[in-house]
């Protein structure tokens, strides 16, 4: 892949968890802890919490990863518990984050290296719908050198799929688009906008949500592990 001059990553989902959506990371950490809830009963606590932080500014910047977690897990938490799919006297949430930390550090121990390495030889910026503390979060894992530069949603005022947000990185990235590869796992967070703006597409095919419409056609690449890139960076 001789054109291409620098990779712009997305990071939940894609770098954290290698493909896996982070509502089914936490519900397999739901079912482990012996949470009794049902799963369309997680998935709405899921949302609410997600557009709580969204609108909320609770994840302050130098909140690690540990500390989102929890924020997020006490606020599914609270939310079950108003609607009473859970007991009010329930507890299990400070352990279900404590299960996911652990999760992801397992997780980044085969995808760090993979970053690592393609960050010697080509520039990377990374694109990230977060909550303003994602600076932090590379700090905690060793991923900030990795990075050129890095675009968050709260930041710059530009959420995905906003494909604003990806041009903002290919301004970021200094070269053409065409001459950009964009990994993502969301076909329509990542694959659709990055190929609106013309950059070339590593789709990181995995456990999703399972409510996007999906086209196979449009990225230029499949790949449903992180290491896969190095073959096709020729790394």
């Amino acid at each position: 892949m001789k054109e291409i001059k620098g990779v712009i990553f997305d990071y939940g989902g894609t770098i954290d968890t290698n493909a896996r959506h982070w509502a089914e990371v936490l519900w397999e950490q739901y079912v482990a802890t012996g949470i009794s809830v049902k799963k369309e009963e997680f998935r709405e606590a899921y949302v609410h919490g997600e557009r709580t932080l969204a609108k909320f500014p609770l994840v302050k910047p130098y909140h690690n990863f540990y500390d989102v977690l929890k924020i997020k897990t006490k606020i599914q938490f609270d939310y079950l518990k108003e609607r009473a799919w859970l007991s009010a006297s329930a507890t299990g949430d400070v352990e279900v984050a404590t299960r996911c930390y652990a999760y992801v550090k397992e997780v980044l121990a085969r995808t760090l290296p993979v970053v690592q390495r393609i960050s010697q030889h080509y520039r990377l910026v990374l694109v990230s719908n977060f909550y303003g503390n994602i600076e932090t979060i590379l700090k905690d894992f060793g991923l900030n050198v990795c990075f050129a530069e890095v675009v968050e949603s709260s930041v710059v005022g530009l959420r995905k799929p906003d494909p604003a947000i990806y041009a903002l990185g290919v301004q970021k990235m200094g070269f053409l688009a065409e001459e950009i590869l964009v990994v993502g796992d969301s076909f329509s967070k990542d694959v659709v906008p990055a190929k609106h703006i013309g950059c070339k597409v590593a789709w990181l095919r995995g456990e999703g949500w399972g409510d996007e419409e999906i086209d196979e056609s449009l990225p230029d690449y499949i790949i449903e592990d992180l290491s896969e890139l190095l073959p096709l960076l020729n790394i």
